[in-house]
């Protein structure tokens, strides 16, 4: 496996950088992996590297560049402040904002084969907009996805196939959120965890090591199943 960082240009000319995980031999296809509200750290990089490990290009773009450069935290309380007020000003950026920067990663990931998407947390949420606003996706994962939940992004609708994970003891994602998206999107796979928000990651005190294991099986087996050539 080989890493690096490159520069990607979004269509409004902004230029930010993404983290990049490439595996060994020819590609299976490219897996774009979006942050939590805490940069591109360390967390985010091992995810991308475990995909490359897995046989996909892996792109993890900095979505928080546009307010701010060079982010990476970790994940005591004033980290979790300063992650929150950085997703708040992504998320007031004029539309498209950070789309378009998601986008151009894609259009990276797809030099490798077919893309999927897969993000955590604030990246869960990224993840669900781009599988429904974004072109050349072929499956989506958001993993408890802040916000996918409240009626402005249950009305949206996806435009490829959807694994969504979620955990039954989030207290940022109430479980009857999580049974309305389920009944509003019929078409979309839910798996409910008995976790806490931030399951999947092992730098994290909710971090659920069964719960992971688990769903990261079966999101391998969703991208194995819809990322073929």
């Amino acid at each position: 496996m080989k890493t690096d960082t490159v520069n990607l240009t979004a269509a409004d000319g902004f230029v930010f950088p993404a983290y990049v995980a490439r595996p060994e031999g020819t590609p299976r296809g490219g897996i774009v992996v979006l942050q939590e509200i805490f940069g591109i750290n360390a967390h985010i990089r091992a995810v991308a590297d475990g995909y490359a490990a897995q046989g996909y290009l892996a792109i993890a773009p900095s979505t928080f560049h546009r307010v701010q450069t060079g982010v990476e935290l970790g994940y005591t309380p004033e980290d979790v402040a300063a992650g929150v007020r950085l997703k708040a000003a992504v998320e007031g950026l004029p539309t498209p904002g950070v789309l378009q920067d998601m986008q151009a990663a894609v259009t990276l990931a797809a030099e490798a084969g077919p893309v999927g998407v897969v993000g955590y947390c604030w990246g869960g949420l990224l993840t669900w907009r781009a599988a429904c606003a974004l072109s050349g996706i072929r499956a989506a994962v958001p993993y408890y996805g802040g916000g996918m939940t409240t009626p402005a992004e249950v009305a949206r609708q996806p435009q490829c196939p959807v694994l969504a994970h979620f955990g039954d003891q989030d207290h940022a994602i109430p479980l009857e959120g999580v049974h309305a998206f389920q009944a509003a999107h019929a078409g979309v796979r839910v798996e409910i965890y008995n976790a806490q928000h931030g399951f999947n990651c092992d730098h994290r005190a909710a971090f659920n090591a069964d719960a992971a294991a688990l769903a990261r099986e079966r999101t391998l087996a969703f991208f194995a199943q819809h990322l073929q050539g």
